[in-house]
């Protein structure tokens, strides 16, 4: 299953550079892409727009607390949500996830995983919603699913 039925994206990241980047990956699969640079116009573009997903540099906020990231997933708990950091250790990653991240990028490997990881976090998301129209004892067919 691929993400082209997705067709808009936030992209919060305040280095110029690295997202004009990043909006050129990310328009080849998405119709599009909105930029935000800081926290305070990501929440409120989040809430506004209401776009199907978000990617988000870790470093977007001065501060390493992550009650951003938090408010956001609080704020909208449909949200597909992927993080991007330079960081590589271990503890940032759960950091993130446990913050509410549906998927950590590492920004040195953007290009081959970005889209990838968008995908898989879409999917279990997908997978998610139609479980939750489910019959108990997973009664409901593959086929059920919606976007199948």
């Amino acid at each position: 299953m691929s993400i082209e039925a997705v067709n808009c994206v936030l992209l919060a990241d305040r280095h110029h550079g690295l997202s004009e980047g990043l909006r050129g990956l990310l328009e080849t699969t998405f119709d599009t892409v909105v930029m935000v640079a800081d926290v305070e116009s990501l929440l409120a573009t989040a809430a506004r727009l209401g776009p199907q997903a978000v990617v988000v540099d870790l470093s977007i906020a001065r501060q390493s607390d992550l009650r951003w990231l938090r408010s956001l997933r609080q704020s909208r708990p449909d949200l597909t949500l992927i993080v991007l950091s330079v960081h590589d250790e271990a503890s940032v990653r759960q950091a993130a996830m446990e913050a509410g991240a549906d998927g950590f990028v590492l920004k040195r490997a953007v290009a081959t995983e970005l889209l990838p990881a968008m995908d898989a976090a879409l999917e279990r998301k997908r997978e998610l919603l139609a479980g939750a129209g489910r019959r108990p004892g997973g009664q409901g067919s593959p086929s059920e699913k919606e976007g199948s």
